[in-house]
């Protein structure tokens, strides 16, 4: 998701291309990293992993969620790389502790919370953008 594509050295990948699109960027983006973390935690990751990772998965939504701005933080940030990363790093250094399946349903439930939240920024901040752009250069119909 961050790092398929490469032009003049820089890698990014379909994240940030996705949230370009108003709203279904952000949110497809977002469905996709959560589904990746409750796969690995039905592989065995730990709660605390998960929660790592789902904080990094929650800022890339929902800063990425603020227009302009977030467009530059997803080619940034790279939130999905930064969990494969963590997830590495656990099974490197062997803590695989065994299955979380009482933590899976809670992950799934902050994620549907966040989501929605995610939805109410993005459509505030494109009403204010709405607004402010009508306000600076009215169409005058």
């Amino acid at each position: 998701m961050d790092e398929e594509f490469s032009i003049g050295g820089y890698r990014f990948g379909l994240d940030p291309i996705l949230n370009l699109i108003p709203f279904a960027g952000d949110i497809s983006g977002y469905i996709i990293s959560v589904a990746l973390i409750v796969t690995m935690l039905r592989h065995g990751a730990s709660s605390k992993l998960a929660a790592k990772m789902m904080g990094n998965a929650t800022l890339d939504a929902l800063v990425g969620a603020i227009p302009v701005i977030g467009w530059v933080f997803d080619f940034t940030y790279k939130a999905n790389t930064k969990n494969v990363k963590l997830l590495s790093e656990y099974y490197t250094l062997g803590k695989n502790k065994g299955g979380a399946a009482p933590v899976i349903a809670s992950v799934l439930i902050s994620a549907l919370l966040l989501l929605i939240l995610i939805i109410i920024i993005s459509v505030m901040a494109l009403r204010w953008l709405i607004t402010y752009l009508d306000e600076v250069a009215p169409l005058n119909l």
